[in-house]
C-alpha cells in the first residue's frame, strides 16, 4: 500500500507557484473581458453616464408613441376612443393657446401644493414623535394604521356634507390621500436611525429633546425628502378625482367636461399635462435633494 502511494505521487507533477499564478492571470486576461463587454450594459449597482440616461428616457418614449401612432394609424384601435398622439398634441396646444387651459392647470399645481404641505406640516412631526417615543407609537399608530387601509374616495360624499362644494373638500380628499401614509413612512426612517448615535448623545448627557432635534432629526431629514417625494406622486394620482366632484376649474374638471362630449383627446391632453407636472415635481425634489445632501452623492461615489 505505501509502495503503491509512492509510486503515485512520484507521477504527480507539481508546478512551482510562480508559474501555476502566471497560468491563472494568463486565464482571467483571456475570459475577464470577453464577459465585461457583454455584461457592461447590466453591470449591478454601477452608474450609467448622463449621455446613456438621456438616451435611454428618450428611447423609451420613442417607443411608446411610436406604438400608439402605429396602432392609431392601421386601424387596430377606434380613433373615437383613441386618438393619434399628433392629434392630442395639437388639441394640447389649442387647450393652452385658445382656451385658457393655463389657469386650470395653476390652480390644480396650487390644489396639490397646498394639500401636499398641509399634509407634511402634520406627518413629519407626528412620525418622528412616533418613530422616538415608542410611547406615542403605541397610542397613535393603531389610529394611523386603520385610516391607511380606508380609501380616500370614499369620503366624497361625507366631505361634501361638511364642506359643500367649495375649495374645502377637495383639499381634504387631497390630505387624507397622503397624510396616514407619510406618517407611517417618516415613523419607519425614523425608526432606522443607528443606536449608536443615540447611545453616544445620552452619554455625554444630551436630553430628549437635545437628542431629537439634533441627532434623529438631522440624521432622518435625507430619508424625510426621499418620502415627501414619493407621497407628493400620490398627491398627484388623487387630484383628479378631487376635481371632478362639483367642481368647474382644474384639469380634472376640463376632463369631465370633455368626456361629456367624447373628446377623448382632450381627456388624453390633461394626462398628459399631469404626467409631465408629475414628473417635474419629481425632477425638482430629485435636485433638492442632491442640494441638501451633496455628502451622500459623495458617499454613494
Amino acid at each position: 500500500m505505501c509502495v503503491a502511494a509512492r509510486r503515485s505521487f512520484r507521477r504527480v507533477r507539481i508546478i512551482p507557484f510562480p508559474a501555476a499564478l502566471a497560468a491563472i492571470e494568463a486565464m482571467m486576461s483571456d475570459t475577464v473581458p470577453a464577459n465585461r463587454r457583454r455584461r457592461k450594459f447590466l453591470d449591478i449597482r454601477k452608474p450609467i453616464s448622463k449621455r446613456q440616461a438621456v438616451i435611454s428616457a428618450i428611447a423609451i418614449w420613442a417607443v411608446f408613441f411610436g406604438i400608439w401612432a402605429g396602432a392609431a394609424a392601421s386601424g387596430m384601435v377606434n380613433e373615437l376612443l383613441v386618438p393619434a398622439p399628433q392629434k392630442v398634441l395639437v388639441t394640447l396646444y389649442e387647450l393652452f393657446a385658445e382656451r385658457g387651459f393655463a389657469s386650470d392647470v395653476l390652480i390644480s399645481i396650487l390644489r396639490v401644493l397646498v394639500a401636499f404641505l398641509a399634509a407634511s406640516a402634520v406627518a413629519i412631526p407626528l412620525g418622528i414623535m412616533m418613530g422616538s417615543f415608542p410611547a406615542i407609537e403605541g397610542i397613535v399608530n393603531p389610529f394611523v394604521s386603520a385610516w391607511r387601509y380606508l380609501p380616500a374616495p370614499s369620503f366624497i360624499p361625507v366631505l361634501l356634507m361638511w364642506f359643500g362644494t367649495g375649495e374645502a373638500p377637495k383639499l381634504a380628499l387631497l390630505f387624507i390621500g397622503v397624510v396616514f401614509f407619510l406618517i407611517t413612512l417618516v415613523m419607519d426612517h425614523t425608526k432606522n436611525v443607528r443606536n449608536e448615535l443615540i447611545e453616544t448623545a445620552l452619554t455625554l448627557g444630551a436630553g430628549r429633546g437635545t437628542i431629537v432635534r439634533s441627532v434623529i432629526l438631522p440624521a432622518v431629514l435625507p430619508n424625510i425628502v426621499v418620502a415627501m417625494r414619493q407621497m407628493l406622486a400620490v398627491t398627484w394620482t388623487y387630484l383628479v378625482i378631487a376635481e371632478i366632484v362639483a367642481s368647474t376649474t382644474g384639469i380634472g374638471a376640463m376632463m369631465m367636461r370633455a368626456r361629456r362630449f367624447l373628446h377623448t383627446d382632450e381627456i388624453m391632453a390633461g394626462i398628459i399635462v399631469i404626467g409631465a407636472l408629475g414628473l417635474l415635481f419629481d425632477i425638482l425634489f430629485a435636485r433638492l435633494h442632491k442640494r441638501l445632501f451633496p455628502y451622500l452623492q459623495e458617499k454613494g461615489r
